[in-house]
């Protein structure tokens, strides 16, 4: 079990009374992040109008390298940018046929920004959506594998982890073997899968967008969203920004929009590099204590059990009656517990009065667990949820 008290205490110091279970949602940013965010502020004015060349030159390569390497990806230069991840959902959208309506094959758990984007585009007639059901979770794969073969879409956009029960959609390997086209885009949601979920993505980085960002797991904070960008797949998106120019290749026509390499091409406009800054202060502290996402993960389940032996001992029939929608019966599960059950939102407002942070999403409550929570904390907080649930 891992103990890392002594790396996040700017956040704990700051509400040390605080139980937050909701890692899965806001995760805490250890000490490394913090000081690099002053030191954007330090650098930005030392630097001013030269900043970028830094940021260029040096801070994007090592956010890069360290992306890569916890993915497992050959060459990091196909790797994007972003203040979000929506940004990147629009440019991909973009990318789409114009000649006939497209078809979107997805699934009916995916995020609600994407969720409403493609939801407001099929309002006009302008995609055709199919969405596989994930429940039953175990057959999801198979069922998903049989839609993409069947189906002639034009884009499949799944997540790694689902955002509403934890479960996964299974090998991705697998998934990418199903799709027969080769022109469709596939695009997998890494967002609660990147840093939780040892993922190698190596057999499959020549066919897939992946897309994902620091809020969460990668512990950096907001802003810090980016996108694996496939060699030869949606080579010039519509929606595009002056930074795709940069280190642009020559057109092919004087009067065509020229494209800068690699994952470039999927650049917008202007943005912040503080989240940056806190990204790659992020990997080299990891780096500097040789803790990976695989110990990560380990520690998560630990904690997870030890959290359900937890309720099951103090008898905390509220969430004991509630439905566990994804079950702990396999290593490959997100890094939160959800709980289904019509009393969610007053438990969650009951919980919050007492100090405990969790979150809530319909008639869905969701505990999160980071790599900062110890066994001990994990002991008390069940405690606690029996005394404010009693």
């Amino acid at each position: 079990m891992l103990s890392l008290h002594r790396h996040f205490s700017v956040f704990r110091d700051a509400a040390p009374a605080r139980i937050h279970l909701a890692a899965h949602s806001h995760h805490y940013w250890p000490d490394a992040a913090c000081a690099a965010h002053a030191q954007a502020v330090t650098h930005a004015a030392q630097s001013a109008d030269t900043k970028w060349d830094h940021v260029f030159a040096e801070l994007v390569p090592a956010v890069r390298r360290g992306i890569a390497a916890r993915l497992n990806l050959p060459d990091p230069a196909t790797i994007a940018f972003a203040p979000n991840t929506h940004d990147f959902v629009r440019r991909l959208l973009s990318c789409l046929p114009l000649d006939r309506v497209p078809q979107v094959l997805t699934t009916d758990s995916e995020f609600h920004s994407f969720q409403r984007q493609l939801a407001r585009l099929a309002e006009d007639g302008l995609v055709t959506v199919t969405k596989v059901a994930t429940e039953p979770f175990a057959t999801f794969p198979e069922r998903f594998a049989a839609a993409a073969s069947s189906a002639r879409a034009d884009l499949v956009f799944v997540s790694q982890v689902f955002f509403n029960s934890a479960a996964t959609a299974g090998g991705l390997k697998d998934l990418v073997a199903a799709v027969p086209a080769r022109d469709t885009l596939i695009v997998i949601d890494g967002y609660h899968g990147f840093m939780a979920l040892p993922t190698d993505l190596s057999p499959i980085a020549e066919r897939i967008f992946y897309l994902a960002g620091g809020y969460k797991y990668a512990m950096a904070g907001e802003g810090a969203c980016f996108l694996h960008c496939p060699p030869g797949y949606a080579m010039r998106p519509r929606d595009t920004g002056w930074f795709a120019a940069f280190g642009a290749l020559a057109a092919e026509r004087d009067d065509r929009v020229p494209y800068a390499p690699g994952g470039a091409r999927f650049l917008g406009a202007t943005f912040d590099p503080t989240p940056l800054h806190r990204m790659a202060a992020v990997f080299a502290w990891l780096d500097e204590i040789g803790l990976t996402v695989e110990a990560i993960h380990d520690h998560v389940l630990a904690l997870q059990r030890l959290f359900l032996d937890g309720l099951a001992r103090d008898g905390i029939t509220a969430l004991r009656n509630a439905r566990l929608v994804t079950p702990i019966d396999t290593s490959m599960h997100g890094h939160f517990l959800t709980f289904e059950t019509a009393e969610a939102a007053a438990l969650h407002t009951r919980l919050a009065a007492a100090g405990i942070v969790t979150d809530v999403r319909g008639e869905r409550i969701r505990f999160g667990f980071g790599c900062y929570h110890t066994a001990e904390e994990i002991e008390a907080a069940v405690t606690a949820i029996a005394r404010a649930l009693r």
